[in-house]
C-alpha cells in the first residue's frame, strides 16, 4: 500500500499540545542536531502552532468548540509547554512568532471551570515576566514579540503587580527612551498598560516627578514625543478623572508643559496642547495655576492665535478657540503667586 494513500487523523487538542512540546525541546537543544533536521522541525512546529491557533480561533467558517479549547489550555499549562513557546520564540521565524503571539493572548483569557489558569500559573511562574521584559533589549522584531506577550502577562493582576515591585518599572523608563523609535514606542504602550492596571499605586507625586524629569524633560525628541503622548492617553481616559485632576493643579506640571509648547516640534507641541487645555479648563485651578496662566496672558494668546491655524481638525479648532476665551477671562485672584519657586501645589 502506498504511502499518504490514506490522511493521517487530525490530532486530538492535547495532541496538539504534546506534539508542540516535543518540537519545542527538539528545536531548543541545539547541541548534537543536523541543520537540515532542525530545520525540518521549525517547519513541522510552525504548522502545529498554525493548528493550535485554529482550534482556539476557529477557522473563519466554524467558531472555536468550548471543550476543545478547555482540553487544549489545560494541557498548555500542565506540562510547562507555555514556559517552553515563551523561551522558544527567538527561534522561531515570523510566521510562526506571530501565530504563537495569538496563541499566548488567547491563553490568557481561557477560562476552565470559571477558573483563569493562566493567572494562577503566571502567579507560581513570575521568573517569566523577567524573560519577557528583557526581551526589549534584544534586536529588531523580537522585541516587539517579546512587548506583545507582556502586555498580554501583565493583564493579570499577579504579573502587573510583580513589575510594579521590581527593577523592572524603573527599566521602562530606560525603555521608553531607547534610539530605536518603534521599540520605544511598543514599551510605551506596555507601561500603558501597566499604568492602567495599578493606577491607585502609580498616581502619587513621586511617580510623576520621575515621569517629568526622565521622559518629559528629556533630550531625546523621540522620548518627548512618545511621553507627551502617552501621558496625554492617561490624563484624557475618564477613567483616571481623579489623576488628571490631582496632575493639572500642580503648578510645576504646568510650567513643563508650558515649556513643551514652546519645542520646536510640531508634533510635540500639538500633544502638549491636549493636556495643557486639561489645565485650562479646570474649573478648580489653583490661585499659584491661575497667576502664572494670567502672568503670561499676552504670550500664550498670540501663540494660540498662531498655532496650527492650517489644520483641518474642527474638534482642534473648538478646543483651541475655547482655551483662548477661558485664558481671555482670567483674572488675577486675591493672593496672586509673584514667584514660581513658592508656588508649587503640593500633591
Amino acid at each position: 500500500m502506498k504511502k499518504g494513500l490514506f490522511k493521517q487523523k487530525p490530532r486530538t487538542p492535547v495532541e496538539l499540545v504534546r506534539h508542540a512540546r516535543e518540537l519545542l525541546i527538539f528545536v531548543n537543544n541545539k547541541t548534537g542536531t543536523r541543520e537540515h533536521k532542525r530545520e525540518e522541525k521549525l517547519v513541522d512546529l510552525s504548522k502545529t502552532i498554525l493548528e493550535i491557533r485554529t482550534v482556539l480561533y476557529g477557522n473563519g467558517e466554524s467558531e472555536p468548540h468550548p471543550d476543545a479549547c478547555s482540553q487544549l489550555t489545560q494541557e498548555f499549562f500542565k506540562e510547562d509547554t507555555f514556559r517552553l513557546l515563551i523561551i522558544s520564540l527567538p527561534n522561531l521565524k515570523l510566521g510562526a512568532r506571530q501565530d504563537a503571539t495569538h496563541v499566548i493572548a488567547n491563553l490568557q483569557r481561557q477560562r476552565v471551570n470559571s477558573r483563569l489558569i493562566a493567572s494562577q500559573y503566571l502567579e507560581n511562574n513570575l521568573d517569566l515576566v523577567d524573560v519577557l521584559i528583557h526581551g526589549y533589549e534584544e534586536d529588531g522584531d523580537i522585541a516587539l514579540t517579546y512587548g506583545a506577550v507582556t502586555r498580554e502577562c501583565i493583564r493579570h493582576q499577579s504579573g502587573a503587580r510583580y513589575v510594579l515591585e521590581s527593577e523592572h518599572m524603573k527599566k521602562f523608563f530606560d525603555y521608553i527612551q531607547m534610539p530605536n523609535f518603534e521599540i520605544a514606542s511598543d514599551a510605551a504602550a506596555t507601561f500603558k498598560v501597566e499604568y492602567d492596571h495599578l493606577k491607585l499605586l502609580l498616581s502619587g507625586c513621586q511617580f510623576f516627578k520621575e515621569y517629568n524629569s526622565q521622559l518629559l524633560e528629556s533630550t531625546s525628541y523621540f522620548t518627548r514625543r512618545n511621553a507627551i503622548k502617552l501621558l496625554g492617553d492617561i490624563l484624557l481616559d475618564r477613567s483616571n478623572c481623579a489623576v488628571m485632576v490631582r496632575y493639572v493643579s500642580s503648578l510645576d506640571n504646568m510650567r513643563i508643559l508650558m515649556n513643551l509648547l514652546r519645542d520646536s516640534n510640531k508634533t510635540i507641541q500639538f500633544e502638549t496642547f491636549h493636556v495643557f487645555k486639561l489645565f485650562v479648563a479646570n474649573q478648580n485651578k489653583p490661585p499659584e495655576v491661575v497667576s502664572i496662566l494670567v502672568t503670561n496672558k499676552h504670550k500664550l494668546l498670540k501663540f494660540l492665535g498662531n498655532f496650527n491655524n492650517d489644520k483641518a481638525d474642527e474638534q482642534f479648532q473648538a478646543d483651541k478657540q475655547q482655551v483662548i476665551s477661558e485664558i481671555i477671562s482670567l483674572k488675577q485672584k486675591d493672593h496672586p503667586c509673584t514667584s514660581l519657586d513658592n508656588c508649587e501645589v503640593p500633591c
